[in-house]
């Protein structure tokens, strides 16, 4: 007797039609361009786009939630009003995300050429020259950051899930836990000051930057590889054990595996935070306008650097140099995309099946 109230309850619940939402959404947003206009009128003449937004979807939420509670009833009527907070705090979140996108690549456009990824800045002073010292730099002193920390960072982490115990593992994951707050700052100070002790004062190279960068790279790492080995089914381990394979080896083939797709995007993540930094590498990497292959001798340019020095010590041509830094950040966003695409990748081809 109680299911078939139940059912006939249900069958009774009235539903807003699709196109109330839209009609609802119009409206409010309407009422408040009209008094935004209205106020703007009397006061300075412009109208304020991001006020009109802000009341808008204040109306759209209460006039739903009134409409719907009306219609459909205490329950929906709060489902909706969730359900436009969460979409309106997504909406929030994604502006800042698309205008600095879009401002990177309007800015950066005008200097997009060949000669930017072909010359570098020696004897140049105003137009013309480019950042493929920088480029150069900048994916030499990444890519040895990331063989550095991408192989203690996983090791790390399997010790730490797999094998860790007592206080020696507690100990390990407190220090990774305060490394990963470490200021970038203090990275470069830690591989200047080591730097010094063999090479002496003064010293600048690009091998340096890579120290720096791995010191902030490799908790990370460590942490995001604990989490994905976390997720892997306990299961699948013991399955591997019951048929006599060793520890290691279940953790090669059978964890590892299993995890790599967490890890990759995790590595990615880390690069992602080492690959922009500016202060490590000003201090220990240095600055030049000349191209520098070897990162174990002498200054080494990098793109973050590269579009500091531009901004900092504009020239004669202010636009000329301003036009470099723009392209020079547009070309970093470009790496960091081209760096998750390949996780992505990585991610699809080597991730176990089934």
């Amino acid at each position: 007797m109680t299911t078939l109230s139940v059912k006939s309850s249900l069958q009774g619940t009235k539903d807003l039609p699709g196109f109330v939402s839209s009609l609802i959404f119009l409206l409010c947003f309407l009422a408040s361009f009209t008094f935004s206009a209205v106020r703007a009128d009397g006061v300075d003449g412009e109208i304020n786009l991001l006020a009109v937004a802000l009341i808008g979807l204040v109306l759209f939420a209460l006039a739903l939630y009134l409409v719907s509670y009306s219609v459909e009833g205490r329950r929906k009527a709060k489902d909706r009003f969730v359900t436009v907070m969460v979409s309106s705090a997504f909406g929030i979140a994604v502006v800042p995300l698309v205008s600095l996108a879009y401002t990177v690549i309007s800015k950066g456009a005008a200097r997009f050429d060949i000669d930017f990824f072909t010359m570098s800045m020696r004897n140049v002073v105003g137009e013309g020259g480019g950042a493929l010292h920088a480029i150069v730099g900048t994916l030499e002193i990444t890519g040895l950051a990331t063989l550095f920390s991408v192989p203690l960072g996983i090791m790390a982490a399997i010790y730490l899930i797999e094998y860790g115990r007592g206080r020696l593992a507690k100990a390990v994951t407190f220090f990774v836990d305060v490394m990963t707050g470490v200021p970038s700052i203090v990275a470069g100070l830690f591989a200047y000051a080591l730097f010094v002790i063999f090479f002496g004062p003064g010293v600048r190279m690009g091998l340096g930057g890579a120290i720096a960068l791995s010191v902030l790279m490799t908790p990370v790492v460590i942490r995001a590889t604990e989490e994905m080995l976390k997720i892997v089914p306990n299961e699948l381990r013991e399955a591997a054990y019951a048929l006599g394979v060793p520890k290691w080896l279940t953790i090669l083939k059978v964890v590892l595996p299993t995890a790599l797709a967490g890890i990759a995007t995790g590595i990615m993540i880390a690069i992602a935070r080492v690959i922009g930094e500016t202060a490590p590498l000003l201090l220990i990497a240095g600055f030049t306008a000349s191209m520098n292959y070897n990162p174990f001798d002498e200054r080494m340019a990098t793109l973050p650097v590269f579009v500091f020095t531009s901004y900092a010590n504009q020239g004669v041509d202010t636009q000329a140099y301003l036009d470099r830094a723009w392209a020079g950040a547009l070309t970093l966003m470009l790496i960091v995309m081209l760096l998750n695409l390949a996780a992505r990748l990585v991610s699809k081809f080597f991730a176990p099946k089934g």
